[in-house]
């Protein structure tokens, strides 16, 4: 285990606080993947340098950390700290995060000429031709606003929603009820007859799976109009 191990590293009053753990369960832990802290930890100390052999002393620890436990205080570092990751880690990441992004940009956002979503291939192409960075620390979600802002002068493209109206026979109104509520619905009425309208918000990029959803939830029967952005 010590032959791959990394270090996570949590800067705390001036002095540096390091554990050395597994890349792979440490990241998994700090994702949220992996809820125990079996396996994780290389070796069951707290260092001032890993690599010198240099620790803290128990009386160092519970001074700042109130206990000198060592998983106790090593979750800490993790959770809180920064994980040093492998090279392959971070190929990995970048790529999926790219990944993401992409299918986000796909899903809200569109070409004004047009109205319809940009290709994946354009849009790789456009980020490529930007020299666009993706974090690989940050969502795709909070980097998607600044993103477009550079796409803008490689392609044309802009955010934003369509609105959908929907009519639901009644027959099939209770099992599509959950899949329209799924969007920002601006406005809901119930006919007479029990048939279900609806006027919904949607991603232009997810209009097909949408309405493919719907057809299957009601045999075909659905109604749906695109009026408006």
């Amino acid at each position: 285990m010590l032959d791959n191990a990394v270090l996570a590293i949590l800067e705390k009053f001036g002095d540096r606080y390091e554990i050395v753990v597994d890349p792979d369960n440490a990241l998994l832990y700090k994702q949220g993947q992996k809820k125990d802290f079996l396996n994780i930890l290389a070796a069951e100390e707290i260092y001032s340098n890993a690599k010198k052999g240099e620790h803290h002393t128990s009386a160092a620890l519970k001074k700042v950390f109130g206990t000198d436990d060592v998983f106790q205080i090593a979750q800490l570092i993790l959770n809180e700290g920064e994980l040093q990751l492998t090279t392959e880690q971070k190929r990995k990441m970048h790529e999926e995060k790219r990944k993401r992004v992409v299918a986000l940009l796909m899903q809200e956002c569109i070409d004004p000429r047009t109205g319809a979503p940009h290709t994946q291939m354009r849009i790789e192409q456009a980020l490529e031709e930007a020299k666009v960075h993706v974090d690989n620390f940050k969502s795709a979600e909070e980097q998607i606003t600044e993103i477009i802002k550079k796409l803008i002068y490689v392609i044309p493209i802009k955010m934003e929603k369509v609105t959908v109206a929907v009519k639901v026979p009644a027959a099939y109104a209770q099992k599509a009820y959950g899949t329209l509520r799924s969007q920002t619905v601006r406005k809901e009425e119930w006919a007479a007859n029990g048939d279900l309208i609806m006027l919904i918000e949607i991603s232009p990029g997810l209009q097909g799976a949408f309405y493919d959803r719907l057809n299957k939830l009601t045999g075909g029967e659905v109604q749906t109009k695109l009026i408006g952005k």
